[in-house]
């Protein structure tokens, strides 16, 4: 394995529905604990040896730039990219073509996760894989009785079941190939450019997040975050 991994950490998005609060500050300077989401999210990184770090920008860039600066004080190398308008959750890829020179990593910047970054790593190139999604196991759970038939005959009942699926994480290994795919410009997301590599036969891999993770979306997660910190915080 290459000792120096890439990432990149999509920054740029305006965190709607986090309003009003992400009128004052980005989601990714959003504090858990004490910490931004973005601060502990580096140090993450970090701790798994992955300190050459891309962060692409776009609402209220200038206020993650002051705060962490090149990034020397937590240990790693940061890279901004500035997106002159949004450019969704791969589009910012575009502007980095030049300087991505093997398989790095790419996720959102609002991630509070404590995967291990490295064997997530490792597992992209030993796959072999042009991409590799992070999926976490989520429940759903459905409130009726599920009928289970065959040819109109019932097989199976099943009282209020909870099914597990697999979620897009928004974490990624991307290989340079895939960047071909990648429009000459403008908005492409995560979910197309996976597409797109399927569709081109290109491999695409899985891997089952079993470490803490969560998404920054709603204000209930965020505050879910906060309250499960005092379990991790100190080993993020």
């Amino acid at each position: 394995m290459s000792d120096s991994v890439q990432a990149v950490l999509m920054c740029g998005g305006l965190g709607t529905r986090l309003r009003p609060w992400s009128y004052v500050i980005p989601k990714p300077m959003f504090p858990i604990g004490e910490r931004p989401i973005l601060e502990l999210l580096l140090a993450r990184l970090r701790k798994h040896a992955i300190t050459e770090i891309y962060l692409s920008l776009g609402y209220k860039a200038e206020l993650i730039e002051s705060y962490f600066k090149d990034g020397a004080h937590l240990g790693v190398q940061l890279h901004y990219v500035r997106e002159s308008e949004p450019l969704g959750t791969a589009g910012a890829l575009n502007l980095l073509r030049d300087r991505l020179r093997a398989p790095f990593l790419m996720m959102n910047g609002d991630l509070v996760t404590q995967l291990d970054f490295r064997a997530f790593y490792a597992f992209h190139l030993e796959q072999r894989a042009a991409l590799t999604v992070g999926v976490k196991a989520y429940d759903v759970p459905i409130p009726y009785g599920v009928v289970e038939s065959a040819a109109q005959r019932v097989v199976a009942l099943r009282e209020k079941p909870t099914l597990s699926v697999d979620i897009n994480a928004g974490i990624y290994a991307i290989s340079p190939e895939a960047l071909s795919l990648l429009p000459a410009s403008g908005r492409y997301d995560a979910t197309q450019l996976i597409q797109a590599a399927i569709d081109a036969g290109m491999r695409v891999c899985s891997y089952s997040i079993q470490e803490y993770w969560l998404d920054i979306g709603r204000f209930e997660d965020y505050h879910k975050a906060n309250e499960d910190a005092a379990a991790w915080l100190d080993e993020a």
